[in-house]
């Protein structure tokens, strides 16, 4: 299957544009177009292009006029592109002349993005430990002073829901497996805020 995404960040703009570009480059094949109006900068898998990803397989072809469709940050792109190669779906992008599947070209990339990547996450913990340090240093008290409690929980604001579950007889963990929580954080959050029923 031949898929083409299309992405504009504003409803002020309209993907009309992309997808001719995109028509006239398959000339007269079948496309199932995906488009949607978002920014570049949310995750894929808060988009369209996350819910595209996962139905993709191996030997489906998805197009996009640019490789900047797909993401804002080069990292962001890489981590796509990464997905979509080891699926195995072949990947072209029209304005960069890229049409990445399987083969060497796309295993080169693949390896430099995989790469490029684990340069970026260590030059990122890098900077992290040095702001640390620097911050340190400068006499500023990194994180909650000892034997301070935290201000704000995972369940704050949840307190009544949490109370009136339990009364209607929900079970600690399948209230903690809908809140997103351990059971240990749940029964903690209860014994803090005295919520026994």
């Amino acid at each position: 299957m031949i898929y083409g995404y299309v992405r504009v960040s504003t409803d002020k703009q309209t993907v009309e544009n992309q997808k001719m570009v995109i028509k006239n480059y398959m000339k007269h094949k079948r496309i199932k177009f995906i488009a949607e109006t978002i920014s570049g900068t949310k995750n894929p898998s808060k988009r369209k292009l996350g819910i595209l990803i996962s139905q993709l397989n191996k030997d489906d072809v998805l197009i996009v006029t640019e490789l900047s469709r797909l993401g804002r940050s080069l990292m962001m792109i890489m981590d796509v592109l990464q997905v979509l190669l080891d699926k195995g779906v072949k990947v072209v992008a029209i304005k960069e002349g890229y049409e990445l599947g399987d083969n060497i070209q796309s295993k080169v990339l693949a390896f430099a993005f995989g790469l490029s990547a684990e340069i970026e996450r260590q030059l990122i913990s890098d900077r992290t430990k040095a702001g640390l340090e620097r911050a340190r240093n400068e006499g500023k008290q990194i994180g909650r002073k000892k034997n301070q409690k935290p201000r704000k929980y995972k369940l704050s604001g949840k307190a009544a829901y949490i109370k009136r579950s339990l009364k209607a007889g929900r079970s600690k963990l399948s209230l903690a497996k809908e809140l997103g929580v351990s059971w240990n954080t749940l029964n903690y959050f209860i014994f803090l805020k005295h919520l026994y029923v």
